[in-house]
């Protein structure tokens, strides 16, 4: 069984990606485990360049600490995995992007995300006179995997992309999932990621895909 810390203190999206990966991979919460780790800035630019600087910001903390503060990681090959997701509404350039999950909260300066509500209603207000023709939206995940526990790292980081097309809605519909879940509908369905459930939206979401790609990559071995 594969480990994976994943870097993330958001607990929904660490079960999200165990339930994708299934068996053979074991996730493990960054807030559970190890709530002292640092949070790392995300002023990339792009979702690869957050992920990445998730993943090797956590490995580098790791690796300074002593056997007994890793609490279990052991000394055998421990892999670290980030993702960074979001939106992108192409009527509004392509944003929120990068800046997703704190949207709402850019437009009072105040750091770190806003409630999901508050972004909710601030990409209504955006696309308030848009047709639901020129609606269209996807959300885009990149997963970034690192390394950590040995001395010399013998793997590259590895980065893995996928995304899922859709349209925004003109108001929230459904009660599951999280983030723009309730406006976010995929192409070929007439509901909601928070409507379709978890299982569907396992099956067809930006980051099962990116998901995938890692799962075949370890199916064929890491270098």
């Amino acid at each position: 069984m594969t480990p994976l810390l994943i870097a993330t203190r958001n607990a929904h999206k660490v079960g999200e990606i165990q339930a994708i990966l299934g068996d053979g991979f074991a996730c493990r919460a960054l807030l559970k485990e190890f709530p002292a780790a640092p949070i790392a800035i995300e002023d990339a630019d792009t979702f690869a360049g957050n992920a990445l600087k998730k993943a090797e910001s956590l490995s580098g903390w790791l690796a300074g600490l002593s056997p007994a503060e890793r609490r279990g990681l052991g000394a055998a090959q421990t892999f670290i995995l980030a993702d960074d997701s979001g939106l992108e509404v192409d009527a509004l350039g392509g944003a929120p992007g990068v800046h997703s999950a704190r949207f709402a909260a850019m437009d009072s300066g105040h750091e770190g995300n806003s409630p999901d509500a508050d972004n909710n209603a601030k990409l209504l207000r955006l696309l308030a006179d848009v047709p639901q023709a020129k609606r269209t939206a996807r959300f885009r995940c990149v997963l970034a995997l690192v390394e950590v526990n040995r001395a010399v790292p013998v793997l590259t980081p590895q980065l893995f992309e996928g995304a899922c097309e859709g349209w925004i809605d003109l108001a929230p519909r459904g009660s599951g999932g999280f983030g723009y879940d309730p406006l976010f509908i995929p192409l070929g369905h007439d509901k909601s990621f928070a409507e379709l459930g978890e299982s569907v939206k396992n099956g067809l979401s930006h980051r099962a895909k990116a998901l995938a790609k890692l799962r075949e990559w370890f199916s064929g071995g890491s270098d």
